[in-house]
């Protein structure tokens, strides 16, 4: 009864953000991240498309089967498909898995044509065919479109180097809150090549009940880019007496590490990851994240101007919002300065800092600092979301 009258409000809640003007998009970010997240996909198919600033009465039309004729891609694109079986609701009959099949080709092929600057992928398909069974084709191609030109711009580069570079915050993340399990891991050299299928297909890949897929969905949309790296780090952690127990090898811990347990935790873990967001920003675990040459080609650094445009949704309020963070841009440039300050302090700081804050920061809290304040440690970038 409890959970069920729990249920009731943060349904009322959702909907009182959605019928608000302007939209409360930042109460919305709250609720995905929040227990339970969005709840249902019919709720899913109203917010999301909120968190990612798409505006449903302009979608575009569905693409024709020219497309397949003119894609470089189409050949990948298709085999890939063929072999997403196990992405699809077990027991769906042949013929409507093989209509949707059809469809996620034309959805990807579409967002690809239309931004050439974009690489497909493998594992691409396994973002885009969540969206697709959620929100139905049309709007999963608007939805895509918008997350492959953000969230996922790095992952489709011509060369791996940005996602590489978003790889390496794996280990700082883990080395914060447990330098023995980063030890071992670096011992064994196991790299962090058994986290990649994790992030570029933001778990979809690798976790076979759908509703565990769209509740991480919810908390992704609704945080910062970087954020399925710190899902990534609290598996890890979470299993730290699996990994010390390991042969300290590569091949062991790999094998280990790669067979991803599926009765995870997941309101408690994705509690913990807001909290190591808020705890250890992007900005303080390397030196690289803060270089502003590497970070104006990454999704991390545009994030900030898109959750400005997505915040209130209305022209007027984006361009005063604007205007006030040029202004604020001096203060910015001291509080990098304040960052390398933080980059050399030595470890200990780092457990003075976990004391005072305590090991788990109230979800609440968390999810707060996330929508309000986490942007700020991104690095400085011209504001330029409408090119």
């Amino acid at each position: 009864a409890d959970f069920d009258a729990k249920k009731k409000r943060k349904v009322a809640e959702i909907y009182q953000a959605l019928n608000s003007d302007p939209i409360d998009v930042a109460a919305l970010r709250r609720m995905a991240i929040s227990e339970g997240g969005l709840l249902t996909d019919e709720i899913r198919r109203k917010v999301w498309p909120k968190l990612l600033s798409v505006n449903t009465d302009d979608l575009p039309p569905l693409p024709g089967k020219e497309l397949r004729e003119d894609s470089k891609d189409y050949q990948q694109v298709l085999l890939d498909v063929r072999r997403s079986l196990r992405r699809f609701p077990p027991g769906m009959p042949d013929d409507q898995r093989e209509v949707l099949q059809e469809e996620l080709i034309d959805i990807i092929l579409h967002v690809l044509k239309r931004n050439p600057q974009l690489h497909y992928y493998q594992g691409y398909h396994d973002i885009v065919v969540t969206f697709l069974l959620v929100v139905g084709d049309r709007l999963a191609t608007a939805l895509v479109e918008k997350l492959s030109t953000h969230h996922l711009r790095d992952f489709m580069d011509p060369t791996m180097d940005n996602t590489k570079h978003i790889l390496n915050y794996l280990m700082p993340i883990i080395d914060q809150v447990n330098p023995e399990v980063h030890d071992f891991m670096q011992s064994a050299e196991v790299g962090t090549i058994f986290a990649l299928s994790w992030l570029i297909t933001w778990f979809g890949h690798v976790l076979s009940d759908f509703r565990h897929v769209v509740r991480l969905y919810d908390f992704f949309l609704a945080c910062h880019p970087l954020m399925p790296i710190y899902f990534a780090a609290v598996i890890v952690l979470h299993r730290e007496q699996e990994v010390l127990d390991c042969e300290c090898d590569m091949a062991s811990v790999h094998h280990l590490l790669s067979q991803i347990p599926q009765d995870l935790p997941y309101e408690s873990l994705i509690s913990k990851a807001g909290d190591l967001f808020v705890q250890f920003p992007p900005s303080e675990l390397t030196k690289e994240a803060a270089q502003a040459a590497q970070a104006e080609r990454t999704a991390a650094s545009t994030f900030k101007d898109f959750e400005l445009a997505s915040v209130q949704q209305r022209p007027d309020t984006v361009l005063r919002q604007r205007f006030r963070e040029r202004l604020r841009g001096e203060e910015r440039l001291r509080g990098e300065e304040r960052t390398k300050s933080i980059l050399t302090k030595p470890r200990t700081n780092r457990f003075v800092k976990l004391a005072v804050m305590g090991l788990t920061v109230a979800l609440g809290a968390a999810a707060l600092a996330v929508v309000k304040s986490a942007l700020e440690w991104a690095p400085k970038f011209e504001l330029q979301i409408f090119p």
